[in-house]
């Protein structure tokens, strides 16, 4: 009887080990071909459409990213779409390397290609920031018994500064279609074209893929999947909720709650008008109780086409913060090995069984039904974005406090 059951045990083990394998296998194709129309699709030659773009970026100590690529790159692609189809806002503050100096040569490359832009620049530092005698709306007393600036706030206006011409110009009858957002990283003009296509065009806010140190995704601050989780692993698949992780194993536009990620688009429209969307914080009142969110989280928060015209990270679209990791992570996630790809999704799934979200959200959770109690008027549409951080700036960079 001893020796029956054993060698039941026995057989069951190696039919779920069949099975298993067979199951992983099947898994593992499937992502293959999608990576390999994905990489058909790579080279698809796109041509410019008709939309007119405002290209919008803010840049702190980015001399070397400047002049080592991101200046050609911006030319390059304002050639492309054609010089009378965009403006370039760049808003530079406080820099203590050359970056004015990098921005000055990037405007006069403009102005021979016959760019209108503005390119504003200021000599405002961090300790200038802080150094002010009024500390009102933006500041928070920290634990340290100190009243300071918060980083998010301050961000929030040099983003906004960046929008600036974009609202003058609706006021003057000059339309756009998107707003191309664009951080100090290596792209290039397919990169742009690309991402501004996603989903046909058709989004709320379409993001691209950024890395620093491949193959490990950079930007996570902003990042929420479907559900509005923070990323489950740092490396592919990256999610938590089936319909964003799906996506990302079939290369398509992948929805998600929220994204930025080096490169985003989004339709002008949202940032005109009575109701423009404006770049913001929490409140001082949040803030206080040790949460933060990021801008440009709770500006998918905030928008109202979020919901209806989605969300989307482009998977084919991948940046880098430097050359380095742009070479990396261009072709990169298509040369994956069967094996990675397997022992990834098995990663992911192990990680899913064994961790639960809740053990992290239920802190920043009980903090933020306390403010609701606190005043019934607090509102906060931005929930998803919040961690448990507070960030205030300092005269060299920022700090978690």
């Amino acid at each position: 009887m001893y020796l029956r059951r054993n060698s039941l045990r026995k057989t069951l083990a190696r039919i779920l080990l069949v099975v298993l394998v067979l199951f992983s296998t099947v898994e593992v194709l499937h992502v293959r071909q999608s990576l390999a129309r994905a990489e058909g699709d790579s080279t698809a030659v796109h041509a410019p459409g008709p939309e007119r773009i405002f290209i919008a970026g803010i840049f702190w100590n980015n001399e070397a990213i400047l002049r080592s690529s991101l200046n050609a790159a911006l030319v390059d692609l304002v050639e492309h779409l054609g010089p009378h189809n965009v403006f370039i806002s760049v808003h530079e503050s406080g820099s203590w390397d050359n970056t004015k100096d990098a921005l000055r040569e990037l405007d006069e490359a403009f102005e021979r290609i016959g760019a209108d832009r503005r390119i504003t620049t200021s000599n405002a530092t961090h300790l200038d920031e802080i150094s002010v005698e009024s500390k009102g709306e933006g500041w928070v007393d920290t634990p340290q018994g100190q009243r300071e600036m918060r980083r998010i706030p301050y961000l929030a206006k040099q983003r906004n500064i960046g929008l600036e011409p974009l609202a003058e110009l609706a006021e003057r009858g000059v339309q756009f279609e998107k707003v191309l957002f664009i951080n100090d990283v290596v792209f290039s003009t397919e990169d742009a074209l690309q991402l501004l296509d996603t989903n046909g065009g058709e989004y709320a806010a379409a993001c691209s893929m950024d890395f620093k140190n491949p193959p490990y995704f950079y930007d996570t601050f902003a990042l929420r999947d479907s559900e509005g989780n923070e990323h489950l692993m740092p490396t592919w698949p990256y999610f938590r909720s089936r319909v964003s992780r799906d996506a990302m194993s079939r290369y398509v536009p992948v929805p998600v709650s929220s994204c930025w990620n080096g490169m985003v688009a989004m339709p002008a429209q949202v940032f005109t008008g009575p109701s423009a969307l404006r770049f913001r914080g929490i409140p001082d009142s949040l803030a206080a109780a040790h949460l933060e969110g990021s801008e440009c989280c709770l500006i998918h928060a905030d928008n109202p086409f979020s919901r209806s015209k989605g969300v989307f990270v482009n998977p084919r679209v991948r940046v880098g913060y430097t050359s380095e990791a742009y070479e990396a992570m261009r072709n990169g996630e298509v040369t994956l090995s069967s094996i990675i790809i397997g022992l990834r999704l098995w990663e992911n799934r192990i990680r899913r069984w064994t961790t639960t979200p809740m053990l992290k959200t239920r802190a920043v959770a009980s903090r933020l039904q306390r403010w609701y109690e606190d005043d019934p008027t607090n509102e906060e549409p931005g929930g998803f974005c919040l961690i448990n951080e507070m960030q205030v700036l300092r005269k060299i960079g920022w700090a978690h406090v």
